[in-house]
């Protein structure tokens, strides 16, 4: 029998307001006391007596034993917290590889990952892909520990022939190489800035803390970026919003990676007018916990996914500034479609009612506007590539606030 001691009172600061969630397990109550701690005392130590949402959503996600995607939580699937694409079923593995063949055909051998998850996704590529050239590898970028011995232990039952081809890093790669890289929904879980309008004036928020919670602050030694402060500092009092502060240096570490190919980018978010609308006045942070979204991500540190929506507009300005060509934009459901996802569900019919319903619910998932459909979208990132791309037959590109314009 576990016995979990209360905490004292200095550190009840990681449980926040969870009444309408499900109560954690006592390990991970343990381990969430003892990231509220770490955040406790970086924040004593600060000047400003509090820290950037950024560093605190880095600690929640990737503090070494602690954090969300380090501590070896059951993140995936009906047992997680949420259901990604991949964990669907095979119709996105499917419609992906589909792509990723085509690209690898007029560029190079190697695919690489980032952010591999539980490794469904690789598998199911490579299934494909190693199929179709006995040459290709299969490189994966996971910082976790733990999510590379899952990935890896499913490699060896899933592919125990072709698992010499599979191969790990914690980080970027350290040699460039040739064929594509696939980043699937990567971004939205880098530490992000928040900012927030008051009085006309916009302030970024910080992380600090008052009697026994997690609060925010408005941080004063930070500048705001101009261009922020001009896109919404006309915007009502309390409007909020996030930026990725790390997109350029993301970008340019990619470009490292690749000398010719394409980085395929899938992710929830929208284009730069769309993600700083005045409508969006409460910003795109969300909080996963056991299949519960909400928006308080002081509930919790440690257990819960913290994610933020991608600005597709700064992406594609970040990629470009290091050398990338955007050679697509699109919805989830319009690549997926051009990919072929409509003949490839009408292959897999096998009759069966059960089967029937299955591949209906997982198709819903993925193309539906109220489901992925709309919300997910991809991005191509070409870098001495000029071969079409199949899955982007339906650009949109013109929707990024005219970026298409002012590349070279």
């Amino acid at each position: 029998m576990v016995t979990v001691r209360a905490p004292r009172r200095r550190h009840l600061v990681m449980l926040g307001d969870r009444a309408s969630l499900p109560d954690p397990d006592p390990a991970t109550l343990e381990r969430s006391i003892a990231l509220s701690r770490l955040v406790s005392t970086e924040i004593a130590a600060s000047a400003d007596g509090a820290i950037g949402f950024d560093r605190y959503m880095e600690l929640a996600l990737y503090a070494p034993g602690l954090g969300y995607y380090s501590a070896g939580n059951a993140i995936f699937g009906d047992h997680g917290d949420f259901v990604t694409a991949p964990e669907s079923g095979n119709l996105f593995a499917r419609c992906l590889a589909r792509q990723c063949d085509e690209i690898m055909r007029h560029s190079g051998a190697r695919i690489v990952e980032y952010g591999a998850g539980s490794g469904q996704l690789a598998v199911a590529l490579a299934a494909t892909l190693f199929a179709e050239d006995t040459q290709r590898s299969y490189h994966i970028v996971e910082p976790s520990a733990s999510l590379r011995a899952r990935q890896q232990a499913l490699v060896a039952a899933e592919h125990p022939v072709d698992a010499a081809r599979f191969s790990w890093s914690a980080t970027h790669p350290t040699a460039s190489g040739c064929g594509v890289i696939v980043a699937n929904e990567v971004i939205d879980a880098m530490p992000a800035r928040r900012y927030r309008v008051t009085h006309g004036v916009v302030h970024e928020l910080g992380v600090g803390i008052a009697g026994d919670r997690f609060v925010w602050r408005e941080l004063r030694s930070r500048p705001v970026p101009p261009e922020l402060a001009v896109a919404i500092g006309a915007y009502a009092d309390g409007y909020t919003c996030e930026r990725h502060a790390g997109l350029i240096d993301w970008c340019r570490d990619l470009r490292r990676v690749i000398d010719r190919g394409v980085v395929l980018i899938s992710d929830y978010g929208y284009a730069g007018h769309e993600y700083l609308h005045p409508s969006r006045s409460e910003g795109t942070l969300k909080c996963h916990y056991r299949h519960h979204v909400h928006a308080d991500p002081f509930v919790l540190p440690g257990a819960q996914d913290l994610t933020v929506a991608v600005d597709f507009t700064a992406l594609a300005e970040a990629a470009h500034a290091v050398g990338f060509r955007v050679a697509g934009y699109t919805t989830q459901t319009r690549f997926l479609l051009a990919c072929g996802v409509d003949t490839i569900i009408a292959a897999s019919s096998t009759g069966n009612a059960v089967d029937a319903y299955v591949l209906a619910q997982e198709a819903k998932r993925l193309l539906l506007p109220g489901e992925m459909g709309e919300t997910c979208k991809f991005m191509a990132l070409a870098i001495d590539y000029d071969a079409p791309l199949s899955g982007f037959a339906a650009d949109e590109r013109h929707r990024l606030d005219g970026f298409t314009d002012r590349q070279d």
